[in-house]
């Protein structure tokens, strides 16, 4: 299937089955609109936009699009996408896991997805000995991947620091002996941050992760602590002196928006004015409550999605230093064709892990009995589950592979299906208008920026020849 757009003045086709991108002048835009499984007859187009352009113009725009066909380049079939699917329904090893380390948090976000964190399960600190329980299970079950990843995660949990040392530097005992290479990660509200903390993560961690929604104003509606005090003035000054001493390694500042600041272009700006580099901005998830988005707020995100974009390219083009998540995108080198049909693993690749040790298929689904899978101590024991999550892909979920968006979004999120359809088969449909405006989004970016470097490559290349004699 193929899929058309127009964004900032740049054309594209994106053939749904390949991940094919292909920037497009008018007269192929033309010929491709409303073509989404095949290609019509030449004798139609020349009826259809005759009056439009030359004969001869649409004659070999159709050829070249002719020619993309029989290569594999548009309209292309499912069939390495199912081949792909078939290889991977053998045995598949453990690759990461997320340490609920901390089932209490010192805030109380109105929009958090834990319950205020304690995923209706009670306050709780994972023990020691079960986050190094963890550990082995994610060794033992890793197979023969080198790489592995451990998430700190909570709640908060900054307020279990102890178990998350005790754990790094157990992985980091475990690297030596058996020629593995732990990944971690820590996502944090920042508030409990000082230096001892800081320079430990600023060691250890590969990545860290810090909530801050944007503008003061926008951030102090929603992220409060228990006593309903403003959060903002006490994480800005920390995060900053983090990231400050990371020494470039990786770090997202991450904000949520919500149906309250759908101007959160505007929010990306104000992070970005205050010299954090990595960001991403994401829309609220749930239902129920005014703050989150709904179908009468989608028409304004999209075109907020669309401003942003050309602002993002403008500030980039300036030659400043900032990556939004949702518009970096490899034209070229990409996720393997296995990890854009099954995205993140969750439920057999990567398991969460609660403070007493069970296993659940993703930190969404923590708390919910009818998700346990097993524990870190006996191992898995839900087969069943595992099959169900193993064979949830763009070809099994009927929505996605019908869309032109799949091999780029890789199915969407199994929990946002399950909360918002009751079933990780159903993706949720707000998610996949969102996503799909973010990726035509990014398509744009990507494309200009790419274009942009060849002309000034080509600027170059012409001031360096020597002028005619």
């Amino acid at each position: 299937m193929v899929h058309t757009f127009s964004l900032k003045g740049c054309k594209f086709a994106v053939d749904g089955n390949s991940g094919n991108i292909h920037a497009l002048d008018d007269i192929s835009l033309r010929i491709l609109e409303g073509a989404k499984e095949s290609l019509p007859p030449l004798e139609d187009i020349l009826h259809r936009l005759g009056d439009m352009y030359p004969a001869e113009d649409i004659a070999e725009a159709y050829g070249e699009i002719e020619e993309l066909k029989e290569e594999g380049l548009l309209f292309a079939s499912e069939e390495a996408i199912k081949e792909a699917a078939r290889a991977q329904r053998g045995e598949v090893s453990l690759k990461a896991l997320c340490l609920h380390v901390s089932h209490d948090c010192n805030l109380a976000c109105d929009y958090c997805f834990a319950s205020k964190g304690d995923y209706e399960s009670g306050r709780k600190l994972m023990p020691r000995d079960v986050a190094l329980k963890a550990i082995d299970y994610l060794v033992e079950n890793s197979g023969h991947k080198k790489n592995i990843e451990i998430d700190f995660f909570g709640g908060e949990p900054l307020l279990n620091f102890d178990t998350v040392k005790a754990a790094v530097m157990y992985g980091k005992e475990l690297e030596e002996k058996l020629g593995k290479k732990f990944h971690f990660t820590v996502t944090t509200n920042g508030t409990l941050l000082d230096d001892e903390k800081i320079a430990f993560i600023n060691r250890y961690m590969d990545n860290v992760v810090i909530s801050i929604d944007g503008r003061r104003e926008v951030h102090d509606a929603i992220r409060r602590d228990r006593a309903g005090r403003a959060t903002y003035d006490r994480i800005l000054p920390l995060a900053k002196k983090l990231v400050e001493e990371r020494e470039g390694k990786s770090y997202f500042i991450r904000g949520t928006f919500t149906s309250r600041n759908k101007d959160f272009s505007k929010d990306l700006d104000h992070l970005a004015g205050l010299g954090f580099e990595e960001i991403s901005l994401e829309p609220v998830v749930g239902k129920g409550q005014e703050f989150y988005i709904g179908w009468e707020d989608v028409p304004a995100v999209l075109d907020e999605y669309e401003r942003l974009a050309g602002e993002y390219l403008e500030y980039l083009r300036q030659g400043k230093k900032l990556s939004f998540y949702h518009f970096n995108l490899n034209l070229y080198e990409g996720p393997c064709i296995y990890k854009r049909i099954t995205a993140c693993g969750a439920g057999f690749e990567y398991f969460a892990v609660s403070p007493e040790g069970c296993l659940y298929p993703c930190h969404q689904f923590v708390g919910r009995e009818e998700f346990i899978m097993g524990d870190v101590f006996n191992g898995l024991k839900n087969e069943a589950l595992r099959d169900v999550f193993k064979a949830s892909n763009i070809l099994t979920k009927q929505r996605c592979r019908d869309c032109w968006a799949k091999l780029f979004c890789s199915g969407g999120c199994n929990a946002n299906a399950w909360f918002s359809n009751g079933s990780i088969s159903q993706p949720d449909e707000i998610a996949c208008v969102l996503q799909k405006k973010r990726i035509e989004c990014a398509i744009m970016v990507q494309a200009a920026l790419e274009e942009n470097g060849a002309a000034e490559s080509r600027a170059g290349e012409r001031s360096e020849k020597p002028e005619a004699c």
